[in-house]
């Protein structure tokens, strides 16, 4: 393709770009409608009995019943492929809240017959015993989905008693001790941990003893700390499938009118959309927000104004977090992926929101503040095996509480990119830190790195892979940090060697993952999105231009035959498949603007960070 096609190009989508910013200058961006959040949204309300809820309850079924894959099966966007888990969810929401229906019967024989492709039967044992061993040791979902199966009828005693109990009671403990205890959940998911455990502990019945003597003590104070742990929105994590699952067990276990109920009711109706689904989460204003400074880089202000800039810069600063957080004792300074009260600060937006203050940097006090308290929060986050992990250190039980090769790439391109600008600056004790941290994290990158030259993402995937992993998304993002890192001058010599070798396999992997029409999809073979297409351009751009040009050019056909498609590429909430309406928009912005205005800038230091 021709520079003045990739300029022209990127003038349209710069302008839908702005036109995507709200009222307040940022991006809020849209996630998918979820048949999981859904299911699990109008069975919490179903169960709670209120009239005024009927029409929410009837517009919820409806559209399940709307958007039932043709194989009969469920998957957790419209565009996913079905699954086990959403399937039995929408099937038992369905089978509880409209089974007399006579279009309800239809819809709950095709799950059926979806469900028996999979070896799944309508014997409760074989459900039960079917979900727990999918899951394994993580009960994160593998329990709340069977308590909401029980709850909806679907199981039968026997199979309920099999459910494994929660330790609902650990949730006593100081969050400090969490990671030293086997909570058989992930860190994000304590509300999970209280609600269901108190509903599997109310309802089943067993014989006396002292364990279920101390647990039944431990309800009301468990309760209490639901209590605190509920953010000003009523939703946990703002997460549509936490909230219900919390209020449909705590309602079933004799506690309908508790105020945490109340307000996680409030928070599931409020989040109804006007055709009657729900999404996974209230939204990830603040991530695609700093995706999308990133995608504009050194041109942001040209396309955006100065005072979109101001906007911009003032929104970050203030949602960055100045008090310890009440979910998970966070300490101060970290940045979430949303700005409603629900959120909770992570290693990814964090570092995502350092970058974009610092793309903006003024010199200003209040800037350099939250910069310098960000990148301590960030280093005090880093695991002993020098990765960085997403919410909390230490808990390595669990995948999804790992350290992962992206998050630690992104930490990286902050810790350089800020020393680059701070300069001699920088406080000395911090420089020593940043210069030990990025020594670990390299190392855990190199030692992570497979012999192919990929690295694994940990909260994206693709549906089409044999694991369903994506290589491809991981290798890119981290590749695309390494690459900015080494535009620092302030990079010691080894490392940014070490950096390097790492850079030339990531980029000989990529190029090998090329389809034949000029897309990147999960892996070689794999069909091709606009996510995965564009960020592996962004990760070749310049050094390989034929690569890049085929694809650009298959950009450029997909843009004209489906515009701007987002493909189900992002995990949450465990493995629960969403898309985000701004992602297929950021990275092909960001691959135009890496390829038609290359490097970045990095003036000088314009006051202390001391």
């Amino acid at each position: 393709m021709e520079r003045d096609a990739l300029k022209s190009q990127m003038q349209v989508l710069t302008d839908r770009l702005k036109k995507e910013q709200n009222s307040e200058g940022f991006w809020s961006g849209m996630l998918s409608s979820s048949a999981l959040s859904t299911a699990t949204a109008i069975v919490a309300l179903k169960i709670n009995g209120d009239a005024a809820d009927k029409e929410l309850i009837q517009s919820g079924f409806y559209w399940l019943c709307s958007n039932i894959n043709d194989d009969g099966g469920y998957g957790d966007t419209p565009g996913s492929e079905s699954n086990v888990s959403t399937s039995l969810l929408c099937y038992s929401a369905i089978f509880f809240c409209n089974s007399s229906d006579a279009g309800a019967k239809k819809f709950l024989k095709s799950v059926e017959n979806y469900l028996a492709t999979k070896g799944i039967t309508s014997d409760s044992l074989n459900i039960t015993s079917s979900i727990l061993k999918f899951y394994g040791s993580d009960y994160t979902f593998s329990v709340p989905i069977l308590s909401m199966l029980a709850l909806c009828g679907v199981l039968a005693d026997e199979a309920f008693r099999r459910i494994p109990q929660l330790p609902f009671e650990l949730s006593l403990l100081p969050a400090s001790y969490y990671r030293f205890f086997n909570l058989q959940v992930v860190s994000y998911a304590i509300p999970a941990l209280i609600g269901v455990g108190i509903y599997l502990h109310s309802n089943k019945k067993r014989r006396f003893s002292f364990s279920r003597i101390y647990r039944s003590c431990a309800v009301e104070p468990a309760i209490k700390k639901l209590s605190a742990l509920m953010p000003e929105s009523g939703g946990f994590l703002e997460a549509i499938p936490l909230t219900a699952f919390v209020n449909m067990c705590l309602i079933a276990s004799g506690e309908k009118y508790n105020e945490v109920v109340k307000k996680g009711l409030d928070f599931l109706r409020k989040q109804k959309r006007s055709d009657g689904s729900w999404p996974i989460d209230t939204d990830l204003s603040t991530w695609v927000t700093t995706l999308s400074i990133k995608a504009l880089g050194p041109q942001l202000e040209s396309v955006t104004g100065k005072e979109s800039v101001q906007k911009l810069r003032a929104h970050l600063l203030k949602i960055q977090f100045t008090g310890k957080h009440p979910f998970n004792g966070s300490k101060p300074s970290g940045w979430g992926w949303t700005n409603h009260s629900g959120s909770v600060p992570d290693a990814d937006d964090t570092a995502g929101a350092i970058l974009a203050l610092l793309e903006m940097y003024e010199g200003t006090s209040g800037e350099t503040t939250a910069i310098i308290n960000g990148l301590i929060w960030l280093e005090g986050l880093q695991n002993s095996d020098g990765g960085f992990p997403t919410f909390c250190k230490g808990w390595g039980r669990l995948p999804f509480d790992s350290s992962c090769a992206d998050l630690t790439g992104h930490a990286v391109q902050a810790f350089v990119r800020a020393m680059d600008r701070f300069g001699n600056n920088i406080p000395v004790t911090l420089k020593e830190k940043l210069n030990s941290c990025l020594l670990k994290a390299a190392g855990y990158l190199q030692k992570y790195q497979s012999e192919n030259g990929c690295w694994y993402p940990l909260w994206f995937g693709n549906q089409y892979t044999a694991d369903k992993k994506n290589p491809v998304y991981g290798t890119a993002k981290v590749c695309i940090s390494l690459k900015d890192s080494l535009l620092n001058n302030s990079l010691q010599s080894d490392l940014r060697e070490k950096l390097g070798k790492m850079i030339l396999l990531a980029e000989q992997y990529l190029l090998s993952q090329q389809n034949p029409d000029g897309s990147w999809g999960g892996g070689k073979g794999i069909p091709g999105t606009v996510e995965e297409t564009a960020l592996s351009v962004s990760a070749l751009a310049i050094q390989h231009q034929e690569a890049c040009l085929n694809g650009f050019r298959w950009l450029a056909e997909e843009y004209r035959n489906s515009d701007l498609r987002s493909a189900p590429i992002g995990l949450y909430f465990a493995a629960i498949w969403y898309d985000e309406k701004m992602y297929p928009l950021v990275y092909y912005i960001e691959a135009l603007r890496r390829t038609l205005f290359p490097g970045i800038t990095n003036p000088s230091p314009p006051t202390s960070a001391g």
